[in-house]
């Protein structure tokens, strides 16, 4: 009977969207008790949120006020004193998860499972490498603390409808003095979050410049979508990088993907092949992308692009 422990992630309000897919993948453990990690300066409403996900058995809030900002470096003290007991210890694969867990299994003394994307049995599971091209089956020894890091993109997020029980945590931890909060510099945007929407709009090297950026947004707004970027376009400045999606971006997994005026580069595909539907705009008829796509049009995107959102923009209107 095995007991997880999922590490919440969040911005100080909201409970992360990484959180209820990790209750998922926990759920495919064949967890018997299921508990979520709360660590934040005053972590209740993010509590209330975990304990409305189904399938969760507790919630724990651990307070401090050294807790108001994630830094790993603090939090994984934490972790690995509240972790006793546990049999797996899980969170995210985005960038509170890469950054906190393996600091959690090497204080913890063990190996780690990351970009975790699918459970066969309780310790024989697949991930993937090669940037996505290859998956590997691996196996855990049964007697070890499992660590894992779950590809969110991966894992359907939990329902609601919980009443999980709150309970306030606390751990003797020695926290470093090493390692303090500056500042944080985030863009702030109204559209979904990209990580999480059901829709996302992205563009590339082909738009040229920022300015032109304008016609993804544009789009984007009258499909209610988020927006992203292929790496070559954050490179050259015309998006800051927060909105990169791939490898080395985020993973994503939406019900509608357009990719417009991005190449296909294998890094890029990464990011988007649990995407449900495909669509491509690009004028080069030969680009890689036109492979993995559901549905490709060959053309100007400065001419598709703009008559696209004006047709949206009659049918809304």
């Amino acid at each position: 009977m095995s007991r997880v422990l999922v590490i919440a992630d969040h911005d100080g309000h909201q409970l992360g969207s990484g959180c209820s897919r990790c209750v998922t993948a926990a759920a495919k453990l064949g967890a018997a008790e299921l508990h979520v990690a709360v660590f934040a300066a005053a972590g209740g409403a993010i509590a209330a949120q975990a304990a409305e996900l189904a399938g969760v058995s507790k919630v724990l809030v651990v307070e401090r006020a050294e807790n108001a900002h994630l830094l790993a470096a603090v939090l994984a003290p934490q972790v690995v004193k509240l972790a006793a007991g546990y049999d797996y210890v899980i969170g995210p694969a985005n960038t509170f998860g890469k950054d906190l867990l393996p600091r959690v299994a090497a204080l913890l003394g063990v190996g780690q499972v990351s970009d975790l994307m699918f459970v066969e049995s309780a310790h024989r599971f697949r991930r993937p490498t090669y940037a996505g091209n290859a998956i590997v089956t691996i196996e855990s020894p049964p007697e070890v603390k499992l660590v894992a890091t779950i590809r969110t993109a991966s894992f359907a997020a939990a329902g609601g409808g919980g009443s999980a029980p709150i309970e306030a945590a606390s751990t003797d931890a020695v926290l470093p003095t090493h390692t303090r909060f500056v500042s944080i510099n985030a863009a702030k945007s109204d559209r979904p979050e990209l990580q999480s929407a059901k829709r996302v709009v992205s563009g590339g090297r082909a738009l040229a410049n920022s300015e032109n950026f304008q016609l993804i947004y544009a789009l984007a707004d009258r499909l209610g979508a988020a927006v992203g970027a292929s790496r070559a376009a954050v490179d050259a400045g015309y998006v800051p990088s927060d909105m990169q999606v791939g490898q080395t971006g985020k993973i994503i997994a939406p019900e509608l993907y357009m990719a417009i005026g991005i190449s296909g580069a294998i890094q890029h595909l990464t990011g988007i092949k649990d995407a449900r539907t495909i669509v491509a705009i690009n004028k080069d008829a030969e680009a890689p992308i036109f492979e993995v796509a559901d549905v490709g049009l060959v053309g100007d995107l400065f001419k598709i692009v703009p008559e696209l959102t004006a047709l949206l923009s009659k049918a809304s209107g």
